[in-house]
């Protein structure tokens, strides 16, 4: 088998678990192994510290598969997607909900894999090399351990391109017909439309679930603001809770026409509805320019750092917006804004949210810190797994 040695004094990451390892800790490189190829790596005098996949391409050379000596044969493949399967069990059981992430990549002991299942559509996504190879093993465990009646691949993420894959996009398992249309899908008994085929991810923002719920349940009779609703998982669920009314805000056309199928879905009254569509920042400062006031908002906007160095800049847009947010609240308002940038960690974000509450001349007191769904579940070994972080926040 080929193996990566170390150079000396940079295993500490390896001993405490961590299951990357980084081209600037790779001191040599023996056998020649290809893109995706199973390696040991070594420490520096040459003993064993763990097992994974490999790509000279990618700036993560290794993704740690195994911390002891055991075969990474079609068995480990298949018996690892399953055991992942097998942790969603009380969620497999819900009948109030069947849209839910099986596989959650790292955090599930399979580095580059992510599966979402749709109701009788599982949405699978292969991000490296490592899980590229192994693609068929890992398709056909999907499809024995969820009886669904369609795979579709949704390999179009950018990580794709930088381990050297084309993307791929389309039905790969089981009956394409299952999505020739949207698909249906129950979330904490409301109905939802996805579309798998071209939506957000794999099509819905399945991490959200139990903060949609969360937010629901502050929503009786409020004025409510949904900014970057995509197809308004946050605002349905708040006009079922009992909201007055809500303004949908987002830049996509399509992301709005399936809002309304959402709302058509659930029987709301669509009367109590309004569509911004435009820039969120440019939509927020035309609300208030009119001075429109709100008892809701939330604010869940996409990602605003994809790494470190794009740290500075997205804490300043995270201020910014969340500025003008705080400007369109009543006394005693609620918010409920969101992070989904890695390299934000919630004392950075809450830092961010203290100081536009300061250039808004309000206080805030936060109520509640939220994270992403049990389905998503962060490795305590491995804390870029945890990349979602929520406040929910009282503004006076």
């Amino acid at each position: 088998m080929a193996s990566v040695t170390l150079i000396p004094n940079r295993e500490k990451s390896l001993r405490h678990r961590h299951p990357w390892v980084f081209s600037g800790a790779v001191g040599s490189v023996s056998g020649d192994p290809d893109a995706g190829a199973i390696v040991d790596v070594l420490d520096a005098h040459g003993k064993f510290l763990a097992r994974g996949y490999y790509n000279a391409q990618s700036r993560i050379r290794v993704r740690v598969l195994a911390w002891e000596d055991r075969p990474i044969d079609e068995a480990f493949w298949h018996a690892r997607v399953l055991e992942s399967l097998t942790r969603r069990g009380a969620l497999s059981a819900d009948a109030d909900t069947d849209a839910y992430r099986l596989v959650h990549a790292e955090a599930d002991l399979l580095p580059g894999l992510v599966a979402d299942r749709y109701g009788e559509v599982v949405v699978v996504q292969f991000l490296t090399a490592g899980v590229e190879r192994v693609r068929e093993v890992i398709l056909d465990a999907l499809a024995e351990g969820t009886g669904a009646r369609c795979v579709f691949e949704r390999s179009d993420t950018s990580s794709r391109s930088r381990e050297g894959l084309a993307a791929s996009v389309g039905c790969v398992r089981g009956d394409a017909n299952a999505v020739a249309e949207a698909v249906r899908v129950r979330e904490n008994g409301l109905r939802f439309v996805v579309n798998v085929g071209s939506g957000q991810k794999t099509g819905f923002y399945l991490d959200q679930r139990c903060n949609r719920a969360t937010v629901a349940a502050r929503a009786r009779n409020a004025r409510v603001l949904d900014v970057f609703c995509n197809t308004g998982g946050f605002g349905v669920g708040a006009l079922s809770g009992g909201a007055a009314s809500v303004v949908f805000a987002d830049s996509s056309g399509p992301a709005l026409q399936t809002l309304g199928l959402n709302l058509e879905a659930n029987g709301l009254d669509p009367a109590a509805c309004e569509q911004l569509q435009g820039d969120a920042f440019e939509s927020l400062r035309l609300l208030r320019s009119k001075g429109r006031r709100f008892d809701l908002v939330v604010l869940d906007p996409p990602k605003f750092a994809s790494s470190r160095h794009q740290l500075d800049k997205a804490l300043r847009a995270y201020k910014d917006i969340n500025r003008v947010a705080m400007e369109l609240l009543e006394p005693g308002g609620t918010l409920a804004t969101f992070s989904c940038s890695q390299a934000a960690d919630i004392a950075s974000f809450t830092l961010a949210v203290a100081w536009a509450g300061i250039d808004a001349r309000r206080d805030v007191q936060i109520l509640q810190r939220l994270g992403q769904a049990e389905d998503h579940p962060v490795l305590a070994s491995f804390p870029e797994s945890e990349y979602l972080k929520g406040l929910v926040c009282r503004v006076m």
